[in-house]
């Protein structure tokens, strides 16, 4: 006994199949493999998956989260930024970066939870499951000012929680700054300050603007909502809450002697690689 030709189930896996899948997809892309089947009555759930993920190559994926959905304006702010100093760089290279001063302001709690990250663990396949409580950052805090450059910290500032930074605070730290300038960086002042802080209201204030012009100091433009482009956002501040991640404190003067203590065992090479990526 012999089978004829294409005696078999004949395969369900037809160009027209897999393009109808195709088409209701981008139609609607939050279509779960369940609600996709229903289209197709003939063919198999477990049929549908394998055309998605293996022939079409689909994966169903989270949003990505953003902090502020950028206009065109500030999109066009923030490359008119970028292409500024790129053109500064391009014509002073490395030596442009070491007249750059940045700072900016963080709150430094009393007890600081741990990343999920930093709380991971090898475990065996017979070890018990770890459980990890969500915490709440404590409400004792203190208000931590940082200017630094390439070379290292310039000034650091402390006021305990229930102090803002208004305009005149922020002044009376800029002309602590420029005397501490005067004191660590010798001719510095003479040859070129470039401060890059970002556009919070008491930086932007007309008289912080007014000292400013007063210092001769040029303004790094700084666009909106870009935290990716602040050094002590994305370098310094990151690290320093890296470490501080744990650690539970019962005063403010042991936040403090923590913090400065942090803050001077950081070779000169760690500021300058965080001024160094703002090129890339």
């Amino acid at each position: 006994m012999h089978d004829d030709k294409r005696s078999s189930h004949p395969s369900v896996v037809t160009p027209d199949l897999v393009q109808q899948i195709e088409v209701n997809i981008r139609e609607n892309r939050r279509f779960t493999i369940t609600d996709l089947a229903e289209f197709f009555p003939n063919v198999s759930r477990k049929t549908v998956h394998r055309f998605v993920t293996e022939y079409l190559h689909f994966q169903k994926l989270c949003a990505r989260w953003v902090p502020k959905n950028l206009t065109p304006e500030h999109k066009m702010k923030r490359m008119g930024s970028a292409l500024s100093f790129l053109g500064h760089y391009e014509k002073d290279g490395d030596e442009f970066l070491t007249h750059i001063i940045t700072g900016d302001e963080t709150w430094v709690s009393h007890v600081t939870p741990e990343s999920k990250q930093q709380s991971m663990q090898w475990h065996h396949t017979s070890s018990p499951t770890k459980k990890k409580f969500k915490q709440t950052l404590s409400a004792r805090k203190i208000m931590c000012t940082v200017f630094w450059d390439c070379y290292g910290v310039l000034l650091l500032d402390y006021r305990p929680n229930g102090q803002t930074i208004n305009a005149q605070v922020y002044r009376d730290t800029l002309q602590c700054l420029r005397r501490a300038i005067q004191n660590k960086r010798r001719g510095l002042l003479s040859s070129g300050v470039v401060l890059l802080h970002d556009n919070a209201r008491p930086h932007m204030a007309r008289q912080t603007t007014a000292l400013l012009q007063k210092f001769r100091w040029d303004i790094m433009d700084h666009p909106p909502y870009s935290p990716d482009l602040a050094p002590s956002d994305y370098h310094l501040f990151l690290h320093m809450k890296h470490f501080l991640a744990g650690k539970q404190f019962h005063s403010d003067a042991e936040v403090k002697t923590t913090v400065n203590n942090w803050l001077q065992q950081q070779a000169v090479d760690f500021f300058d690689t965080g001024i160094q990526k703002l090129v890339t």
